[in-house]
């Protein structure tokens, strides 16, 4: 089992930046992808970023040369730096823990953190 719990978000005016943090606990060795995603109020949620245990990454085009995410060497927490904040990147953001087992994958969830972009 994992856990995960994110933390950091809140209200930012536009053009300015927030960083999200996702603390892991439980089973982290076994974790092989983490990621940032996000909901807006209805709509579908959506992929922000991705992070691979080898430390590889992926964006969603909307965020990219805006956002960063990165994790420390124990891989137990992730983080997401978002710059250049756009009303548009209003949303819930949820934190994603994939295990890749031979049984099949497993994916966890955080209860997500509020990013709120207005003046």
């Amino acid at each position: 089992q994992v856990q995960l719990v994110e933390s950091g978000g809140g209200l930012v005016q536009p053009g300015g930046s927030l960083r999200l943090s996702c603390a892991a606990s439980g089973s982290i060795f076994s974790i092989d992808v983490m990621g940032w995603y996000r909901q807006a109020p209805g709509k579908q949620r959506d992929l922000v970023a991705t992070i691979s245990s080898g430390g590889s990454t992926n964006y969603a085009d909307s965020v990219k040369g805006r956002f960063t995410i990165s994790r420390t060497n124990s891989k137990s927490t992730v983080y997401l730096q978002m710059n250049s904040l756009k009303p548009e990147d209003t949303a819930v953001y949820y934190c994603k823990a994939i295990r890749a087992t031979p049984w099949g994958q497993y994916d966890y969830w955080g209860q997500g953190t509020q990013v709120t972009v207005s003046r």
